[in-house]
């Protein structure tokens, strides 16, 4: 934790995308890439339940020697904290917090994260690695890293989800706030 006002949280999953983390958690900014040792990405559901909203898998770190994920610092503001910890299920038990040691650039960092408790391995569905993959990308993750994440195998389901819809209506507010501060 950084000081009373502000935390560093560790985001591997959806929450790479700063849109995504913006929706309910405005005050999210990018501190730094970093690494998490000894553990690796996996896709599952709480208890088996599948989620509503992505439909199908979705992601969770374990620990794994010798394995490695790569994902994105943010400052928080602490007012955010209760949201974070909402959008990740943890009254409901499905995600638990935790403090994880990440290194950067010579640097280690205590950030928060989240780990899903009683994990049914699924995979994700393909909208919901996409989120990722855009996250990765958006954040500079190290390019190998980012093709591993593009081979991963998806349930290929293609219903509609509406919280893409929000994404794409938030990335497309971003763009036209970015165009008006270059236009100015």
């Amino acid at each position: 934790m950084e000081n009373n006002h502000t935390f560093l949280y560790f985001a591997y999953g959806s929450n790479l995308l700063k849109e995504r983390l913006q929706l309910k958690n405005p005050s999210a900014t990018v501190h730094c890439v970093a690494r998490l040792k000894d553990y690796k990405l996996v896709f599952g559901n709480h208890k088996g339940l599948a989620s509503d909203r992505w439909h199908g898998g979705v992601a969770t770190i374990e620990h794994s020697p010798g394995d490695e994920v790569w994902g994105v610092v943010w400052r928080m503001n602490m007012s955010d904290l209760e949201s974070l910890d909402s959008q990740e299920n943890v009254t409901l038990g499905a995600y638990s917090p935790v403090e994880l040691s990440v290194k950067t650039k010579g640097q280690e960092l205590n950030c928060r994260t989240y780990i899903m408790n009683s994990c049914v391995y699924a995979p994700p569905s393909p909208q919901y690695l996409q989120v990722i993959v855009m996250g990765a990308e958006q954040n500079g993750l190290p390019k190998d890293y980012q093709e591993k994440l593009r081979s991963i195998k998806t349930n290929m389901y293609e219903g509609p989800l509406p919280v893409m819809a929000e994404l794409e209506r938030a990335r497309r507010r971003a763009k036209e706030r970015a165009k008006h501060r270059s236009d100015a």
